[in-house]
């Protein structure tokens, strides 16, 4: 069959002789167990919860191409498409002509073209029953009305204030701060304030509409304004896009998820490449009954993609429920079943440098390095199943913003609750050592002076000079940290006021 990009193709038997990617178990398996083509194609096989407007994405090195290519559901036969390539080379999607049914299994197989070379590759996987989702909002808390500033020449801009309580000092890194404050007094949006509390810029949303990961990010070659904008669900995810704007405060892009999916508040991550990580929320039916919940119940499953910006293509798609088993959550299942269960809250995208990427799963209280051929999950941090020893001080719970550091550590804001598990939150510098399976602790960050202790969000942001920025999330509290520990810097939003990170960053 001739290529097609652009056009419709008609889904063709290509015979049996074809490799196929394997998929562990729920329990998750190593890929050094299995054989593992050089393209990624997703949905990765045995994922059991694809959405029914899925496109089939073909990730591999630069000059991929898919020759030729048969799609067949279980129950809704086969599927004519069109193919449509990454910008950057390196791949293409299939774009199916019509929904695949819930429930039936999708099989794939394809011959790819990688250099003049023709590969076969296929996968297997299972359309979700999905499920409706409360729209409903978290409600905002009181805050502190004298906490809010009022600029007379404009009253839409009324941000939160931010009050120094420890002013830089000498060996602070430089540059401004980017928040993204919400709840509370004031109105939300990305706000940018220089160290002395002095508003730069900010960007006032529609009703109702909040912004999180507010930061700069290099998009071409040039630093950008990067974060999410959308509604706050209150299941504990969000609904909205990715926002990129120049350093003229000017639209520059919009991303939004694929395959049907809204992008969630928790990451927004580019790439040299041009490409963005982001992560989604999936309601789907299922039973639950293996975890002691209802048989017929909803749970929550967290979805991972990289989007070709340009083109707004998914080029790689990765489901925690194919890979992390019900039994490792510390989340118990709810018992309405208008509730969706939140089994995992994948929370952070740290993209590695060995064809692999770092995701915190906040639910299981243990961080995942997963495979980008395979999909596999290479080891685990933490949780029940953890991969490497734990040494003393490494062990964390409910936590956010999972990194990898130069010199293969990974740094981790530890929330210690919620519910309460620690005393404060901390900011863990980790450093795992895969040859003998141990981790170990190599820095705690503890405010010395406050007792803080962060239900939700936070992180911990690595700063020129071996600084560190710990933002609090649900508290309105944010610290700089020297690289002993000592407190640099100490600054407070208003009353109940959160910002879900916060980043220090120079600034044009």
């Amino acid at each position: 069959m001739a290529r097609g990009r652009g056009r419709w193709l008609a889904g063709v038997p290509l015979g049996a002789a074809l490799l196929a990617l394997l998929v562990s178990a729920c329990g998750g398996s190593s890929a050094s167990t299995a054989v593992v083509n050089p393209i990624a194609v997703s949905p990765f096989p045995g994922t059991p919860d694809a959405s029914p407007v899925t496109q089939i994405s073909f990730l591999g090195p630069p000059g991929t191409h898919v020759v030729s290519i048969a799609v067949s559901g279980s129950r809704s036969g086969a599927h004519p498409g069109r193919l449509a390539a990454y910008s950057t080379g390196t791949g293409e999607s299939f774009l199916p002509s019509r929904s695949f049914s819930a429930g039936e299994r999708v099989t794939v197989k394809a011959q790819v073209s990688i250099g003049g070379s023709v590969q076969a590759a296929a996968t297997t996987f299972t359309i979700a029953h999905q499920a409706a989702v409360s729209h409903s909002e978290f409600p905002i808390n009181p805050g502190d009305p004298h906490a809010v500033q009022h600029y007379p020449p404009d009253p839409s801009l009324t941000p939160s204030t931010l009050t120094i309580t420890t002013p830089a000092r000498p060996g602070a890194a430089p540059g401004d701060l980017f928040l993204a404050p919400y709840q509370g007094d004031g109105t939300p949006g990305p706000m940018i304030v220089d160290q002395q509390g002095h508003l730069v810029w900010f960007h006032p949303l529609p009703p109702h509409e909040i912004a999180t990961n507010f930061q700069v990010q290099p998009y071409q070659g040039r630093p950008v304004l990067t974060w999410w904008q959308g509604h706050v669900l209150q299941v504990g995810f969000g609904e909205g896009e990715d926002i990129l704007y120049n350093s003229s405060y000017h639209p520059l892009a919009t991303i939004r998820a694929g395959n049907g999916y809204h992008a969630d508040l928790h990451e927004i991550r580019l790439t040299p490449q041009g490409t963005a990580w982001i992560d989604a929320f999936d309601p789907i039916h299922m039973s639950l009954a293996s975890v002691h919940g209802s048989s017929s119940g909803v749970l929550t499953d967290s979805v991972v993609q990289q989007i070709d910006i340009k083109t707004g293509l998914v080029m790689w798609e990765w489901h925690a429920l194919g890979h992390i088993a019900l039994s490792e959550s510390y989340n118990l299942p709810v018992s309405r079943n208008s509730y969706p269960w939140d089994y995992i809250h994948i929370n952070s995208i740290s993209p590695g440098a060995s064809e692999d990427v770092l995701l915190s799963g906040r639910s299981s209280w243990a961080l995942y390095d997963v495979n980008l051929r395979s999909g596999f999950i290479q080891w685990r941090l933490g949780g029940v199943h953890s991969s490497l020893h734990l040494g003393a001080g490494v062990r964390f719970y409910w936590q956010h913003d999972a990194e990898f550091q130069p010199g293969g550590l990974i740094s981790v804001f530890d929330n210690g609750s919620s519910p309460p598990k620690e005393r404060s939150s901390r900011g863990l510098l980790l450093a795992p050592d895969l040859a003998t399976h141990t981790v170990t602790l190599r820095r705690a960050f503890v405010n010395p002076t406050k007792t803080l202790l962060a239900s939700s969000q936070g992180n911990l942001l690595a700063l020129p000079g071996g600084d560190w920025l710990m933002g609090y999330g649900g508290l309105p509290n944010l610290t700089e940290y020297d690289a002993s520990g000592h407190v640099l810097f100490d600054a407070t939003l208003g009353k109940n006021v959160q910002s879900f990170r916060a980043y220090l960053s120079p600034w044009p």
